[in-house]
């Protein structure tokens, strides 16, 4: 199991006063507050010392889902190393710990029980994946643990805070996404024969709510695949056989590729509409290469032509000033390999979450940090697009995105930024601004 670590200070096994405190659970809990911590140098609650505030994430490390998405937490490290670099959030460092579930729920639900009872981190931040992280959700919020932008687009870290007061989505949900991509389908292509390609779970189910909205007359085929299974020939053939002449993916990295590679085999050309989340060009070029075993050669043209959205500046944007501190921290606190979109999502969060901390207060609590994300989320500046949704009704995350096509590493808009929200919320441009702000000249929040 890899375990990646930030120590500004030496921490010790879980205390006679933690272990008594696990024994009368639900008395105190994970969530609860360590009545002698005002005592401890200004520590304030779990995993918060006077000069530390440790959080921790659940990521595929290994597995199906490693490939682009192991990449995450390096970024976010590297931001926070740049953080505590500069001072840390009220004096503290920050300590950030990443345990692998290999994108397996049941590994999820190990590892969680791991960074809540041995290393007892304040928050959760940014764990990976819809089926994984449904496996725990409902046991951090039942803990108290904050549950802060999840890497997901689920609605349910959102859309009920009432349910799940303690979650908070990041990125767009696949609703809300899948409405824009819809609407643009549907006033651009009237005539496509459209068909679907989906992961078997609720990224699957919410992206195809949001597309039916506009589609529903227009959907000549839905294909589904499971995770983990990686052979997705019939699914392609299924949508070949249907007629359907533009795909709407809504799916992992992998299973881009997968389809790109069967669809190579098959003859089978239609126009490609990935959503954000599987439609990283040379991720995928490379993943092509490796399941053709070389027949395929690497390259940033794997998805050329192929339609995507995005909601924060990507690689191939080096004059954006976000992309520009980025490059930043990378060169200054990352480890091997180059600046990429996934290390890119990952300092974007984590940027987020110093945000988090730093309005929080310097009497750090983990009720303190969700108040304050519900009263003042959605004013958060940062790399974003378009603005939170946070507030009492909701803890969905960025509202908007705009639609772009892909061209080698590059990439074209074809729409300005667009919001909207679930449901029968009305799509529209962005008038916030949100998408011409700027990182201080620090590149730590103020």
């Amino acid at each position: 199991m890899t375990i990646h670590r930030t120590r500004p200070a030496p921490r010790t096994a879980v205390t006679a006063a933690a272990l008594a405190c696990l024994l009368t659970l639900p008395a105190c809990g994970a969530g609860g507050r360590d009545e002698s911590s005002d005592d401890a140098g200004g520590a304030t609650d779990t995993g918060v010392t006077a000069d530390s505030v440790t959080i921790g994430a659940h990521y595929p490390l290994t597995g199906v889902g490693a490939p682009g998405y192991s990449e995450i937490p390096t970024g976010a490290q590297a931001y926070f190393d740049y953080v505590n670099a500069n001072g840390g959030v009220h004096g503290r460092k920050i300590e950030y710990i990443v345990r692998d579930d290999g994108y397996n729920p049941t590994n999820t639900s190990k590892v969680t029980n791991e960074l809540l009872f041995s290393d007892e981190i304040f928050a959760m931040v940014g764990g990976l994946g819809t089926p994984t992280h449904s496996a725990v959700v409902d046991q951090l919020n039942s803990e108290g643990v904050p549950d802060l932008f999840v890497s997901s687009g689920s609605l349910m870290w959102g859309d009920d805070p009432g349910e799940r007061p303690m979650t908070f989505g990041w990125q767009p949900d696949y609703e809300s996404e899948a409405k824009i991509i819809g609407q643009y389908v549907a006033e651009n292509m009237p005539d496509a024969k459209v068909g679907l390609y989906l992961q078997d779970d609720d990224l699957g189910e919410d992206a195809e709510k949001g597309v039916r909205r506009y589609l529903d007359d227009q959907i000549v085929a839905v294909e589904r695949y499971a995770s983990g299974n990686t052979d997705v020939g019939p699914q392609i053939a299924g949508l070949q056989g249907a007629g359907a002449d533009l795909v709407l993916g809504f799916n992992t990295p992998a299973y881009t590729a997968l389809a790109q590679l069967v669809s190579m085999k098959l003859g089978y050309k239609p126009q490609w509409f990935v959503s954000s989340i599987g439609s990283d060009a040379p991720l995928v070029g490379s993943l092509l290469s490796e399941f053709s075993e070389g027949a395929v050669k690497a390259g940033t043209g794997a998805l050329d032509g192929v339609l995507t959205s995005e909601y924060i500046p990507t690689t191939d944007q080096p004059d954006d000033p976000w992309v520009q501190l980025w490059q930043k921290v990378w060169d200054e606190h990352g480890g091997k390999g180059e600046l990429t979109n996934y290390r890119i999502y990952g300092m974007s969060h984590a940027y987020a979450t110093v945000q988090a901390l730093q309005g929080a207060g310097k009497d750090l609590t983990r009720e303190g940090i969700v108040e304050y994300l519900k009263e003042n989320g959605s004013d958060l500046d940062g790399p974003q697009l378009a603005p939170f949704r946070y507030g009492d009704d909701s803890h969905l995350g960025i509202s908007g995105m705009r639609l772009v096509k892909l061209k080698g590493r590059g990439s074209e808009p074809v729409t300005p930024v667009l919001v909207t929200d679930i449901g029968d919320a009305e799509i529209t441009e962005d008038s916030s601004g949100q998408d011409k702000d700027a990182p201080p000249s620090s590149g730590v929040p103020e």
